[in-house]
């Protein structure tokens, strides 16, 4: 029955994701600047004749609801189209940059863990102390820091300065790795590549450190104030009446029902993470989907654009069905 309601979910998404696509196609056809002029070089010595004839070739020049139809035709056999700048297939560019963007969400992820799931706990423990004053303090900080700021700062210092880090891309020029999933972290481990390794890691170091810090002080609050809620409910006392170990209790009665609303908040977090880390990508020379997506931005790239976009609607529907299955091994009186 769970994997009934899994799969119907699932199939859920797809009118989500178009209509995600729709309001995208829409709404970059409304902003300033045409993707042939762009091309061009805002005209100059090109015929009005070869401008037509791009027009006509990327469907520029049909009306509007035409060009929705050729899109959603398309779509639905799995053709995005081609990149009007690249020049290849969207599904072909995505799956080329999208495994770098999850790596590197996935490593912004465990950071941010590591981080809060411990603050979390011993802030609620210890509530009032200098290292619960501390933390929540060092979480605001974490909130408010823009991205782009923290990256350029930790550039300077562990790059820059001192050289421990490397500033920009996924691997050193001068190493060579033989992809399997595109995953390099992975693929060095499955290659045996211990340089490699130890090269990708570094490298994932900073940017994944710049992404996971607002992701550790969001969860790192809402666990907190979820166990301060769970360690003063009856049956946490009875727990302790009963003479059960004081980690014990905190761990296992009281850890375990404050994790219900993390969980939805970490839900949220992996969408952000892997929607929202453009400006990441581009600071650290990321070659990641969100700077593509930049790029494709400046440049109206429409197929590239609404095709990503499309990723991004689907990984925060994943996202969501995720937290909603964790629901029910949390609480089993969850249902899907």
């Amino acid at each position: 029955m769970r994997v009934v309601k899994i799969l119907e979910r699932l199939l859920a998404t797809i009118p989500i994701m178009f209509g995600v696509a729709i309001i995208v196609f829409f709404f970059m056809r409304l902003t300033p600047g045409d993707p042939v002029d762009i091309m061009m070089g805002q005209g100059g010595a090109v015929s009005t004749g070869e401008i037509e004839r791009l027009r006509e070739e990327f469907n520029l020049d049909k009306p509007l609801l035409v060009q929705l139809w050729l899109f959603l035709k398309d779509a639905l056999r799995g053709d995005l189209g081609y990149s009007y700048i690249l020049k290849r297939p969207v599904t072909t560019l995505i799956a080329e940059r999208l495994p770098a963007t999850i790596e590197l969400a996935l490593g912004a992820l465990l950071v941010s863990l590591l981080f809060s799931i411990p603050v979390g706990i011993l802030s609620a423990v210890r509530q009032n102390s200098l290292l619960d004053r501390l933390t929540m303090a060092s979480s605001f900080l974490g909130i408010s820091m823009p991205g782009f700021w923290l990256g350029i700062i930790l550039i300077l210092l562990f790059s820059v300065r001192w050289g421990w880090l490397p500033v920009q891309g996924r691997i050193s020029a001068d190493l060579k790795l033989q992809q399997v999933t595109g995953f390099f972290v992975l693929d060095s481990l499955l290659t045996g590549n211990r340089q490699a390794l130890i090269s990708s890691l570094r490298h994932l170091v900073l940017p994944s450190i710049t992404l996971g810090a607002p992701v550790a002080a969001v969860v790192a609050r809402v666990l907190r104030s979820s166990m301060l809620e769970t360690l003063r409910s009856d049956y946490v006392m009875l727990a302790r009446s009963k003479g059960a170990h004081e980690w014990n209790v905190v761990l296992k009665h009281a850890l375990r029902n404050a994790l219900i609303p993390t969980v939805t908040v970490v839900g949220l977090q992996v969408g952000i993470l892997l929607g929202g880390n453009m400006i990441i990508e581009a600071v650290f020379g990321w070659p990641g989907l969100g700077r593509m997506v930049v790029d494709a931005i400046f440049n109206r790239d429409f197929p590239l654009i609404q095709g990503s976009v499309m990723v991004y609607a689907f990984t925060f529907v994943i996202a969501n069905l995720a937290v909603d299955v964790m629901y029910t091994y949390l609480n089993p009186k969850v249902s899907l």
